[in-house]
């Protein structure tokens, strides 16, 4: 979701007021993404490197955290959305830490859809830490080195039992991962969209899921025009 402190600079406004429209079109996203159909959604709302933005930058992000989960919970839960975190929560705040916590139990047993919140994510962060914890298991013999493998890695990161994403849309114009679900993203097919953040809207959805619909996706093998030949 790039793109809001250029919306803001754009306008002559602060980049906080873009922050503020970008919380809106995330909201717009999610039910738009309800709508259609769409059973897993994951936003990168806060990375590890964003930390080193100026402190009143973020200072309001984490506001804007705090305000989102209180404001739209509830809505979240009535419509049967479920709430999963991944990312480091070690160093967070203790209040940070209580309303993701809050967010995950309360929405543990919706199904309607799935959105998942990369919040203080950095995916060689998650891969470290997922190496170093698989260690210790080896080491301490819960798990045998032999046993090691692609599936019991990717039981060790922040999205066990959490699909990888098919399709992975950035806004801006920005056409870069930026250490986003570096793992995961082995196969996704990518959208890049010039609008910035606050300005995507479902016709922009829509327009990736089109664009998304109209590839072939061979997962290293031949495509279907490929294999009858």
């Amino acid at each position: 979701m790039d793109g809001n402190g250029r919306w803001a600079e754009a306008r002559g406004l602060p980049r906080r007021a873009g922050h503020r429209a970008g919380v809106e079109a995330l909201r717009s996203a999610v039910r738009s993404a309800g709508e259609l159909g769409i059973n897993w959604l994951t936003v990168y709302a806060f990375s590890s490197e964003n930390w080193s933005r100026p402190r009143s930058e973020v200072n309001d992000l984490m506001g804007l955290l705090r305000l989102f989960i209180r404001r739209d919970l509830a809505e979240l839960h009535q419509n049967g959305v479920r709430v999963r975190i991944i990312g480091d929560r070690e160093n967070l705040e203790k209040d940070i830490k209580s309303l993701l916590l809050e967010a995950e139990n309360l929405t543990a047993d919706n199904t309607n859809m799935n959105l998942v919140i990369a919040f203080n994510y950095g995916a060689r962060d998650e891969i470290l830490r997922a190496a170093k914890a698989l260690m210790r298991d080896v080491q301490s013999g819960r798990l045998e080195a032999n046993a090691v493998d692609l599936e019991a890695f990717g039981g060790y990161l922040d999205t066990a039992g959490i699909p990888d994403p098919d399709l992975i849309i950035r806004t801006s114009g920005e056409q870069r991962l930026s250490n986003f679900l570096l793992w995961q993203a082995a196969y996704a097919e990518f959208v890049f969209l010039p609008c910035h953040w606050p300005d995507f809207g479902r016709a922009d959805l829509e327009t990736a899921i089109a664009t998304f619909n109209a590839r072939e996706r061979r997962f290293g093998g031949v495509g279907a025009r490929e294999a009858v030949l």
